[in-house]
């Protein structure tokens, strides 16, 4: 049997679906959903990167997807710039505006040529040098090829929907001739020059690299370090004192440097004239004996030297330190190299030439200390620069090398975000922009390297074979011949030769705006979609690329790349530290998607070894972090879970700390909205509403619930449109939770279920307006769950026309949430006495304006409370005279009494309390026989003892909170204690607020004694089952569980804050002093007023210090202190668990 639905476009059919084999054959209405629950797998199979919408040609909307590097797979944070693109993508399609979005991948130089020349060691025990340059970029390609296929295949899974047709490498020919293009308009501008100056170097990859491929490690004092190309460790962080023995004297003055090693090549030593230990030197050429060269060096005086920087003496060595170079500029030094590119001490030392530099550094240390010159060394704090692509120190070398002026550039970069023409979004970077262009130096691009733009830069060669330091830029050597030809006339036959070194991969990336659209040539795409609408991309590559296109795009196109830019914060984990290999933290999105278990987890980290990502070291870490971090795995939660995820957080915060939990979180909530869609289509289904067929509802008699239910869904579509403007997306998806979960399953459905399977008129609208509110909400979650809302989407209304914003009535809402009110206070009253069968409701009406309201809702009021019957009056009267088991307000609106047919429950509360007491009583009377007989004090074990003990002390506990109190005695005395304040209050001109006064009832009975009421003033006071006094929660049976719920959660958000902002300490008391003052403070507050009641609680409090001292563990201890248990973690760091501390806090209570 087939049916038809109507589509966007077209139809399509549906074969019948049955629920069981026990269903008749019969024709549905409705297509029947055929899965039984949400299963990420079932749902995510269908293309889903189809455009949606009818694209205007007003309206255009451009971006460009930051492109991966090509070193290995789509990480979190790729994930994470792929699903906030894709979301606004998608919603740009809802708005009918013409978009495209452009993917490619980076040939990443620098980081795919280490890569993969760890992977032909780890495989072939070859290294580059053994291929040579040809066979090897073979090789490379080879890699490019493979990474691409699988990274396309990455961020197809994501669900994204790019434009791949305008698919491109950073080393496709089009935009090599872009580059090579860039490159030649700014040398002949002057902006590109050439120059030897300091710069970052890399000996294990004998090349230079940039800033931001500099990671600076923080070291507290002495600190052995693994490095490339050494057998043993060595040792940093540490301050060495040399003596430099002045000439023709005995004095001498001592130099405190971090880097003996290179005092082979110190031209002076410098100190500030200010400095009152050497400001006698002032009047005097003051000469030092340089014990290697055997010559004085001399010694001079400079403003930039620190006096507080060890013994105020800075030797000056300006061959391998940035700011040594400026002082030796400014004073006119020589420069003497002291390491060459591959980290060896240059052949020209003698006994130490050729030896590696930390090797030569030991050697010095001796021969100083063998010729009294060694004075010393002691543990310091510094900064260390290691490369992020080798893990090698950084040697600042001194090479002629390729520069962008960037200084010139950086005004007009200024002016663009201070007018406006360039918006930022957080706009708190603005002030970091204009820090990082008004202190904005050269930038070094070239690299020496094979894999990369070769610099079209070409030198003269003469016939003598001779060449000129003249340089022209040229896409060609014939080209570059007719330049030189132009310059130097006088030469007739001459060669040219093309600079061998290759680009700094950020330089094409940087022009990447309009290489994409074959910039120079004016192509209708560039001239369609440039500049680009928006930029989004990371925080962390602020100035590396964002500002780094703005300066370029201004320079070659007088225009601005893109007109915004949103940034994001930086994936960090759960505890807020950095993704790491050696931490065994980093995960993958097809983990994520797919599940996988920790077994998986490690083969997958030991197959990055194998292929030399990772090193012996890093792999027993990582395997290590694991263990802690996944010990059950990875659930499978789904593309659209993690989607939901990611955007669920502030992407504008500084870090983004990521749980892996929040997508199960978030696949359960998926589940949750299916179930309702089932549900809608059972009722429609039962109702005869054809879901198809729903067009419109504005002629439709509509009750007060479906009112509310549309007004909030106006109110989130108006929500989610303004977090869109806004890119705040976790606003977005905050909002469809709520109206999801809260509005439509918790209130809505629960409402209306009772006309579930009945055709009434009302039943009819209900379905018509619950299959509609859903249509509209799966509209709106599309951009973030692409998959599920599309596939769940043919289940629901599929051609309403419906503008939700005109439903927004804030009337109605604030009606119904009078009801929701009223429901919430019956619903925790009825808790309170644990009554949840066989109750009915009576409710006295104060206010005449509301009474219609309540009328009109009664039985939603039943559906939504579970009672069986309500009833309403407004006769205070009657309401005061009926035999209620307990009664209580609701508010100023109305009060409620409540009455139930289960027969022990119609006995006199106070009878009841008496049964209790005796059988209390009992039991304990038996329970005292056992403890005090001879036999148990001898044999029961110690822990048997404990537990009987605790036993009794319960029983005692609750037959004191049982004691019967005289009810109407004690009513009437605190409402005269109220009269006596409220006296008070008039005579001293004070004026008693009785909305801010409330009734609480302290009981751990079952049913309580007092429910009387009480007024200040004739106005009733409202009536609550818990309050809070001095920071302290206190709930009505005193079991201080909300309370305990409250610290502990406030607790934890603490310490998450401190394991995120502590990644630079390292020392453990530290963070126990953090701990005690901001964690504990807050968990042990008052903790002689409360105590937990039950294991359950304890555990709940014990396990924030167990997750902090395992925390310091991972952290402080050394790899042989991984094995300890808890116990042991305890006496290491000589803390007591929270119990035993209360205990004693307690005790000392008592006896003050």
């Amino acid at each position: 049997m087939l049916y038809r639905a109507k589509c966007f476009r077209g139809g399509y059919q549906i074969f019948l679906r049955r629920y069981s084999k026990d269903v008749k054959s019969e024709k549905l209405l409705n297509p029947q959903i055929s899965f039984s629950g949400y299963h990420p797998k079932n749902f995510e199979l269908k293309d889903v990167s189809s455009k949606t919408g009818q694209p205007g040609k007003e309206h255009k909307f451009s971006m460009l997807f930051p492109p991966p590097n090509i070193t290995g797979d789509i990480h979190l944070g790729h994930a994470l710039t792929a699903t906030i693109q894709d979301a606004i993508i998608r919603w740009k399609h809802k708005q009918n505006i013409e978009t495209i979005w452009i993917p490619g991948t980076d040939h990443a130089g620098i980081a795919t040529q280490v890569i993969v020349d760890k992977m032909l060691f780890h495989q072939e025990n070859k290294k580059r040098l053994d291929l040579g340059k040809k066979a090897f970029l073979e090789v490379v390609k080879q890699w490019q090829n493979e990474k691409q296929s699988s990274i396309k295949k990455d961020l197809k899974m994501l669900g994204t929907s790019f434009d791949w047709e305008y698919e491109y490498f950073t080393m496709d020919s089009n935009l090599s001739d872009s580059v090579n293009e860039a490159f030649i308009r700014l040398f002949e501008r002057d902006l590109i020059f050439r120059d030897a100056t300091i710069i970052n170097w890399s000996c294990a990859l004998e090349s230079a690299i940039s800033d931001i491929e500099v990671e600076n490690i923080e070291l507290c004092g002495k600190t052995e370090i693994e490095l490339p190309n050494y057998s043993q460790k060595i040792s940093f962080g540490e301050i060495t004192d040399i003596a430099y023995k002045i000439v023709d004297s005995d004095d001498e003055i001592i130099v405190s440097t971090t880097r003996p090693e290179t005092m082979l090549g110190d031209v002076a030593v410098a100190v500030n004239p200010n400095d009152q230990r050497y400001n006698h030197h002032l009047p005097r050429k003051t000469q030092l004996w340089h014990p290697f060269r055997n010559e004085s060096i001399p010694l001079i005086f400079d403003d930039s030297v620190d006096p507080s920087f060890g013994t105020g003496a800075l030797k000056i060595t300006p061959a391998h330190d940035k700011e040594d170079y400026k002082i030796a500029k400014t004073h006119n030094l020589n420069i003497i190299q002291v390491i060459n590119e591959k980290g060896l001490i240059m052949e020209n030392f003698e006994h130490f030439g050729s030896l590696k530099r930390f090797t030569a550094r030991d050697k010095i240390i001796s021969y100083l200390n063998d010729i009294q010159l060694y004075r010393g060394k002691k543990s310091h704090k510094m900064s260390l620069p290691i490369c992020s692509r080798s893990k090698d120190i950084i040697e600042f070398l001194l090479k002629p090398q390729w520069f962008l002026n960037c200084s010139k550039l950086s005004q007009r970069v200024c002016e663009v975000v201070k007018t406006k023409e360039l918006k930022i979004h957080p706009n708190t970077f603005e002030t970091e922009w204009f820090r990082w262009m008004e202190n904005c130096h050269d930038w070094c691009i070239s690299r020496q390297l094979w894999w990369g733009h070769q610099i079209p830069a070409y030198k003269m060669i003469t016939p003598e074979n001779k060449t000129s330091d003249i340089w022209v830029a040229a896409k060609s050597s014939e080209e570059a011949k007719e330049k030189f030809r132009k310059m130097n006339a006088e030469f007739i036959e001459f060669d040219v030769k093309r600079d061998s070194d290759v680009l700094d991969t950020w330089f094409s990336s940087c022009i990447l705006p309009l290489s994409v659209f074959n910039w120079p040539n004016q192509s209708k795409d560039f001239e369609k979609f440039f500049p680009l609408s928006l930029m989004e991309t990371g925080h962390d590559i602020l100035f590396f690329w964002v500002a780094r296109m703005v300066m370029l795009s201004l320079e070659l196109t007088d225009r601005i790349p893109f007109k915004e830019v949103l940034l994001h914060g930086v994936i960090r984990d759960f505890y807020g530290r950095k993704m790491s290999k050696s931490l065994g933290n980093v995960i993958f999105p097809r983990q994520i998607i797919h599940g996988a278990t920790l077994e998986q987890l490690e083969e997958e980290t030991k197959s990055l070894a194998s292929m030399g990502v990772l090193t012996e070291t890093e792999l027993h870490k990582s395997l290590a972090g694991q263990k802690i971090m996944y010990p059950k795995g990875i659930e499978e939660c789904g593309i659209d879970a993690l989607r939901l995820t990611l955007c669920s957080y502030n992407i504008k915060q500084h870090y983004i700390s990521f749980n892996v939990s929040d997508c199960s979180k978030n696949k359960r909530f998926l589940n949750k909205i299916f179930n309702a869609i089932k549900f809608a289509m059972d009722s429609s289904e039962n109702a005869k509403v054809i879901v198809r067929d729903i067009e419109y509802l504005n002629n439709t008699e509509l009750s007060d619930m479906d009112l509310w239910l549309l007004s909030r869904l106006g109110n989130t579509t108006r929500t989610v449109k303004n977090a869109f403007e806004n890119y705040n997306f976790h606003i977005a998806v905050s909002a469809l939770k709520q109206f999801f979960y809260k509005d439509i399953c918790d209130v809505y459905i629960e409402a209306v279920k009772v006309k579930r399977n009945n055709i009434e008129k009302s039943a009819v609208i209900n379905a018509q307006v619950l299959s509609t509110c859903l249509a509209v909400g799966l509209d709106l979650m599309e951009p973030f769950t692409p998959y599920f809302s599309r596939e769940m989407r043919e289940f629901t209304a599929k051609n309403c026309d419906i503008n939700p914003e005109l439903y927004i009535n804030e009337m109605h809402e604030d009606k119904i949430g009078k009801i929701l009110e009223i429901c919430k206070h019956i619903r925790e009253f009825k808790a309170h006495y644990s009554m949840t069968k066989n109750t009915s409701i009576i409710i006295l009406i104060k206010s005449l304006e509301f009474e219609e309201c309540i009328k009109n809702n009664v039985n939603h009021i039943k559906m939504l409370t579970s009672c069986d019957a309500i009833g309403m009056t407004n006769d205070s009267q009657y309401f005061e005279k009926e035999p209620f088991f307990a009664s209580s307000t609701a508010g100023p609106l109305c009060s409620f009494g409540l009455k139930t047919s289960t027969p022990n429950l119609h006995e006199d509360p106070s009878s009841l309390n008496k049964k209790k007491i005796q059988k209390l009583t009992i039991q304990r009377d038996n329970l005292l026989k056992i403890i005090n007989t001879e036999g148990y004090q001898k044999s029961a074990s110690e822990k048997k003892q404990k537990i009987l003990k605790e036993k009794l002390e319960k029983m005692n506990s609750e037959l004191l909170s049982l004691k019967e109190i005289n009810e109407p005695l004690d009513t009437q005395i605190l409402q005269s204690n109220i009269d006596k304040l409220i006296t008070y209050a008039q005579t001293n001109n004070l004026t008693l607020n009785a909305k801010k006064c409330i009734v609480t009832s302290f009981s751990r009975k079952q049913s309580s004694l007092i429910c009387a009421q009480y007024h200040i003033e004739g106005e009733e006071l409202e009536r609550k089952i818990s309050t809070r006094d001095l920071g302290v929660i206190y709930d009505h049976k005193l079991n201080f569980n909300d309370h305990i719920s409250y610290i502990s959660g406030k607790a934890r958000k603490m310490l998450g804050f401190i394991i995120r902002n502590g990644k630079y300490f390292k020392d453990a008391n530290t963070f126990i002093t953090l701990y005690n003052s901001l964690v504990r403070s807050n968990i042990e507050y008052a903790s002689v007023i409360w105590n937990p009641h039950t294991q359950l609680q304890t555990n709940k409090l014990e396990s924030i210090q167990h997750k902090f001292l395992r925390f310091l563990a991972f952290k402080c201890l050394n790899k042989k202190d991984d094995s300890l248990n808890y116990s042991e973690i305890e006496k290491r760091f000589k803390m007591d668990n929270l119990e035993l501390r209360r205990k004693i806090a307690d005790v000392k209570f008592t006896k003050k």
